[in-house]
């Protein structure tokens, strides 16, 4: 019996298009109708994944940031939050000044997302996400134990190695440091233990290397059928492409076990 459908968004529920795959949500709805539960596990902020959790009705949970934070985004209520460490931090300060050339970094503090740079690749990103990027002023201005993660944008090149962190792909271009402990797996376990709910009752659906801890925790771990080969290597099922209503086949999973 599947009683929760986790859900990545980018390349899983939401097109290229940025809008949900219409057979997708209707499944999802459906699926709630009949008792099921839906979560939302994106590296989104909040800002950013509001439209499509108020767009599938839902009332609950929501992991964001790639675990880093979950959030009751109906009352606001945060549910696990955690914290890039000082010293980390200052390497990532550190680290700046030594980018490749076309890096840039965006870093989430007190709900906002902080850049200094104007460039492209900046200006799509935060029009994909739907949000705005706010200068800060300067890195110093921003208090050293409130950043929930950094995103290197641009072309990739090799993974910091910084203690008290660990680092994502969210896409090929994205490249994500994040409190370790953090990731969407991690905010699974922890917001289903919180719940009482088996994790072999939970089905997690998507399609880039930053969901592979979440689909490998979940009961029926599913990858979208055009993601990342690590995706589709880890997963139990592999499921149609998310144009083709990827979410509706784990849903149809779902309720053949209902």
């Amino acid at each position: 019996m599947i009683r929760w459908i986790v859900t990545d968004l980018d390349g899983t529920l939401v097109g290229r298009d940025l809008a949900m795959v219409p057979a997708s949500r209707q499944a999802l709805r459906r699926f709630r109708s009949a008792g099921g539960e839906v979560v939302i596990a994106t590296g989104r902020m909040e800002r950013s994944a509001r439209r499509y959790y108020d767009e599938l009705g839902l009332d609950g949970a929501t992991i964001l940031y790639n675990g880093a934070r979950t959030v009751n985004l109906a009352t606001g209520e945060v549910l696990r939050a955690r914290h890039l460490p000082v010293e980390a931090w200052k390497a990532l300060l550190d680290l700046f000044g030594e980018l490749p050339e076309g890096v840039h970094p965006v870093v989430f503090s007190g709900g906002e997302a902080l850049a200094l740079h104007d460039v492209p690749g900046l200006r799509d990103y935060a029009r994909r996400d739907g949000i705005a990027l706010r200068d800060p002023g300067g890195w110093a201005a921003l208090p050293p134990g409130e950043i929930t993660k950094c995103m290197l944008i641009g072309d990739p090149f090799p993974a910091p190695d910084i203690p008290g962190t660990v680092t994502v792909r969210s896409e090929a271009t994205y490249l994500e440091v994040l409190p370790e402990g953090a990731s969407k797996g991690s905010a699974l376990r922890e917001l289903a233990a919180a719940r009482g709910v088996p994790l072999e009752e939970i089905a997690a659906v998507g399609d880039n290397p930053n969901d592979i801890d979440m689909i490998t925790t979940a009961g029926l771990g599913v990858a979208v059928g055009d993601g990342h080969p690590e995706v589709r290597k880890a997963a139990d099922v592999v499921v149609g492409a998310c144009s083709e209503g990827a979410v509706a086949e784990v849903v149809e999973l779902a309720f053949a076990g209902l």
